[in-house]
């Protein structure tokens, strides 16, 4: 019998069967782990971070999504090659500086409608209809602006296994399909920056439109990003609280006010000089926790959350390191019951605080910073 992923037991005949329903029931609430589990620690926190080992093309292959074709080429431009171009091409601060001036000026479209929410490349025009591949943090996006209206389509195409060559010599819509040559890679991880080597050249990577663009529930989200991230492809409120998943800034849980929400609330980054969040609709911040208090927060921009756990993360979230930001579990203080020690880190630091209750709000302090 099995339970989500908890446990797996054999019933056999010799237990009466009242006795055996009491004794699965006890047991799968014995291994949940309780609120006190999910958001307080005992004492520091130990990293159990083990680095993946990088898939193979076999495993490439095996585990790609199903709406995917993948057609080897006879002739292609290999990743080497399109790589090392690009570099001599964009790897200096005048020649970045020129890229994002050229960003601004030959996407002026895709800016204006998409509020400088992705990197863009390969603009198409066709007819009413235009183009574009974006990436952002959460991945690649096909990009269509229709009689004036954007739309966004998540491909669901981890950039740790697929590369997209910079250059393309057709476009990247044609009779019906997406379609984009690259090839299959690793990403390698390094302290500085991480960096890809090629598994595989020459792939022309294809999805039908029709599926691409698939909105079960009509939210504004298609189905492929619901998945990837864990919000209900079939339902356009998924949790519940009466806000299209659309506009919700926290969709995949309800907030909540109390004390211990309200501190994460604190806590959460800030961003200085953005325009208004309600109309990026395609940025999110993603957090990595199983901890109540914080799902229930109510940000001013958009939120996800991911499992602690691997067996409740989407194939792509396995895969894909989608996390700028993140915080510990709570530390209570063992003399003194409203005061409390977590920190959070980013990309470049870790910062610890201490935080205390008094008077109806929390007081913060930093106690600690590391910059690397």
């Amino acid at each position: 019998m099995y339970f989500g992923s908890v446990f797996c037991i054999q019933s056999g005949n010799l237990l009466p069967m009242k006795f055996l329903y009491f004794f699965v029931f006890a047991l799968f609430f014995s291994c949940t782990k309780s609120l006190e589990d999910r958001c307080f620690t005992k004492g520091e926190e130990k990293s159990d971070y083990v680095e993946e080992k990088p898939y193979t093309v076999k495993q490439i292959l095996e585990e790609k999504p199903d709406y995917l074709e993948i057609i080897n080429l006879d002739k292609f431009r290999s990743f080497k090659k399109d790589s090392s171009e690009y570099r001599s091409n964009y790897y200096s601060s005048e020649a970045n500086e020129q890229y994002w001036k050229d960003q601004k000026i030959i996407f002026v479209n895709f800016e204006k409608q998409f509020f400088g929410q992705f990197e863009y490349s390969f603009k198409q025009n066709n007819d009413s209809v235009q183009y574009a591949l974006g990436r952002n943090g959460l991945g690649y996006w096909l990009l269509e602006i229709r009689n004036n209206q954007p739309s966004a389509y998540f491909l669901g195409l981890s950039f740790s296994h697929y590369y997209f060559n910079k250059i393309q010599e057709n476009p990247i819509v044609k009779d019906g399909f997406f379609q984009i040559e690259g090839s299959l890679v690793k990403l390698i991880k390094t302290p500085r920056q991480d960096s890809y080597a090629a598994l595989e050249d020459g792939k022309l990577f294809k999805i039908d439109l029709k599926e691409l663009k698939k909105d079960s529930d009509k939210d504004g989200y298609n189905d492929i990003f619901e998945k990837s991230f864990g919000l209900n492809p079939k339902n356009k409120d998924s949790d519940g609280d009466g806000i299209n998943d659309f506009d919700d800034t926290n969709p995949m849980f309800r907030s909540e006010k109390n004390k211990f929400s309200e501190l994460y609330q604190r806590l959460l980054p800030e961003y200085a000089g953005v325009p208004n969040f309600k109309q990026l609709h395609y940025y999110f911040e993603v957090f990595e926790t199983d901890c109540d208090y914080f799902h229930q927060v109510n940000p001013d921009y958009r939120i996800l959350f991911v499992s602690e756990e691997k067996n409740k993360k989407s194939d792509y979230i396995k895969v894909t390191d989608v996390f700028d930001y993140g915080f510990s579990k709570i530390r209570k203080d063992k003399t003194y019951p409203n005061k409390f020690y977590l920190y959070e880190w980013g990309s470049s630091h870790t910062n610890s605080y201490s935080a205390e209750y008094k008077n109806g709000k929390w007081e913060l302090e930093m106690t600690g910073q590391i910059v690397s």
